[in-house]
């Protein structure tokens, strides 16, 4: 089992940056795909982006493309976001997710996740 903590979210600026940070406890992280996803008041869940186990393949999706890359480091057992270019629109609740499967932009083949962390960007 993998338990996930997230941590760094805050309020910014629009034009700032954050890095978010996914802590992962368990022995499967190293062999885990992860993601992250995010989810604004009265909307669905939304992938951001996803990262291979080997960090050699990486997902995103178009709204944070150039702006947001993903990142792990499976010696610390954590996945960082590091976001730049902050825009209101990026206001949410962030998760990170472990696959034990292939890295995928489907929240549902993602089994576990982290509680969330706030990330609001003001005008």
């Amino acid at each position: 089992q993998v338990q996930l903590v997230e941590s760094g979210g805050g309020l910014v600026q629009t034009g700032g940056s954050l890095r978010l940070s996914c802590a992962a406890s368990g022995r499967t992280f190293s062999g885990s795909a992860m993601g992250w996803f995010r989810q604004a008041p009265g909307k669905e869940r939304e992938f951001v982006a996803a990262i291979t186990w080997r960090a050699d393949t990486t997902y995103y999706a178009d709204s944070v493309k150039g702006r947001f890359t993903i990142s792990r480091d499976n010696a610390k057992n954590t996945v960082y976001l590091q976001m730049h270019s902050l825009k209101p629109e990026d206001t949410a609740v962030y998760y990170c997710a472990a696959s034990p499967g292939r890295a995928t932009i489907i929240w549902s083949e993602y089994v576990y996740w982290g509680q969330g962390t706030q990330v609001t960007v003001s005008s």
